[in-house]
């Protein structure tokens, strides 16, 4: 079994700052690819930002320059640093992961996990 938690949303003013964290764990035995997704009221859930196991980092026009994300295979977590931010990035925030299940250092399979999401609320 995998788990995923996500931390790190909450209120914050426009202009102001967040970082959500997404740690996995389990039986664990290498994560692929890594990334942000969010749902705005009304909205359809949409891609922020992702990260491949090599570093390759891609974002949504609308937060490129303001949002960082990073992770740290050590602690199978990624992050998103989130700057500058608007009132239209009001949202829950989801951690997606493609985690390799593995046991006894052997790879069994993979499977798309999704965290249970955060609210980020951008508003003075």
């Amino acid at each position: 079994q995998v788990q995923v938690v996500e931390s790190g949303g909450g209120l914050v003013q426009p202009g102001g700052s967040l970082r959500l964290s997404c740690a996995a764990s389990g039986s664990i035995f290498s994560i692929n690819s890594m990334g942000w997704y969010r749902q705005g009221p009304g909205m359809e859930r949409e891609l922020v930002a992702t990260i491949t196991s090599g570093g390759s980092t891609n974002y949504a026009d609308s937060v490129k320059g303001r949002f960082t994300i990073s992770r740290d295979d050590a602690k199978h977590t990624v992050y998103l640093q989130m700057n500058s931010l608007k009132p239209e990035d009001t949202a829950v925030y989801y951690c997606n992961t493609d985690v390799v299940i593995g046991r006894l250092g052997v790879p069994l399979r993979i499977l798309e996990i999704w965290g249970q999401g955060t609210l980020v609320t951008v508003s003075s």
